[in-house]
């Protein structure tokens, strides 16, 4: 395991003493441009992270175990809380939350703050990190568990799904259901890493079998029953030959189908239909949507249980994986 970095090591880097390099990275105190931007870069090279917790504490860990998603507004990842929550709230720790909006830099921000508190453990979502962030998790010395995918390499525990392996996986089913005019509809892919891996085995399952995506749109912004009613349209209107659609996520999928109730277009005799993650949001529709089950609570709680397990044998690391298999469920749209 990696020796977690001092400031004593950034000041000998940055080659000042470690008071003014205390004050730099602290912002107190005054320090010409040129020494702060040594000594911040010489932090940032080392994934260096303040101890915000001063005095006889400071060797020790709190009781917090840092989560960081991407969003809470979405139930994607309320229910991967939830399952944190259920598993946390039996034991002593207790989870605190950051948000980055799908952005690596924010990310960066919030997993230095994270740790400057001395946490028992992480739990992040996506294995995408920026170099620094990815150095500061190498370096902190505590269980590390990162969520919800596992096309990639974790720095230590990592619990979730191939989301190449779903998105190959329903691209073959739409295969062996003679789909040939399919068309997709999902996030920007520079910014959410687990859709665009869905993307590539989709395409890749169509690919084997001399087939390929005829027209697709793109939005950014949270996903919703509106955006997805309107972009349904968007994509019938320029290409109506369509014979069906995949979409990254349920709650579009949810928003197409409605378009397809409310213009008359026959699901899945016209039009077939399939999401992401199956949301309960589709158990409320006049049909249910097709879609790939992600096993989101299920992640949640076992990131939990690892991290308690690894907290209660003084281990700083594990290296387990669990990778659930993803499951398609047909529903009413295929």
């Amino acid at each position: 395991m990696a020796r977690r970095p001092t400031l004593k090591d950034v000041a000998q880097i940055a080659r000042v003493s470690e008071m003014t390099a205390s004050r730099v990275l602290r912002g107190k105190g005054e320090a010409s441009a040129y020494t702060c931007d040594r000594v911040r870069d010489a932090a940032k090279t080392l994934g260096y992270v303040p101890n915000q917790i001063a005095g006889s504490l400071s060797s020790n860990r709190v009781n917090l175990v840092g989560v960081i998603v991407p969003s809470v507004s979405s139930s994607v990842f309320s229910e991967v809380l939830t399952g944190i929550i259920n598993v946390l709230k039996e034991t002593q720790l207790q989870p605190v939350f950051g948000v980055t909006g799908y952005d690596l830099d924010t990310e960066e921000t919030v997993i230095r703050q994270m740790l400057s508190w001395q946490p028992s453990g992480v739990i992040l979502a996506g294995l995408e990190h920026t170099e620094t962030a990815r150095r500061m998790l190498q370096n902190a010395g505590i269980p590390i568990a990162e969520i919800m995918d596992t096309d990639g390499d974790p720095v230590d525990m990592n619990i979730g799904i191939s989301h190449e392996k779903a998105g190959y996986e329903m691209g073959q089913m739409f295969v062996e259901r003679g789909y040939k005019k399919i068309g997709f509809i999902g996030t920007k892919t520079e910014t959410d890493y687990r859709a665009t891996k869905r993307l590539r085995g989709f395409e890749r399952a169509l690919s084997e079998a001399n087939l390929s995506i005829i027209d697709r749109e793109f939005y950014t912004g949270s996903s919703s029953l509106i955006i997805g009613k309107d972009i349904t349209k968007m994509l019938l209107d320029r290409s109506p030959d369509l014979d069906c659609i995949y979409y990254s996520g349920d709650m579009m999928a949810s928003g197409g189908l409605m378009h397809c109730l409310q213009n008359d277009i026959s699901v899945p005799n016209q039009l077939g239909l399939a999401g992401f993650n199956g949301l309960d949001i589709r158990e409320g529709l006049p049909a249910l949507t097709a879609t790939t089950y992600a096993f989101r609570k299920e992640i949640g709680e076992a990131a939990a249980k690892m991290i308690v397990a690894a907290k209660n044998s003084e281990k700083t690391r594990t290296g387990e994986k669990i990778s659930f298999d993803p499951v398609i469920h047909i529903g009413d749209t295929l």
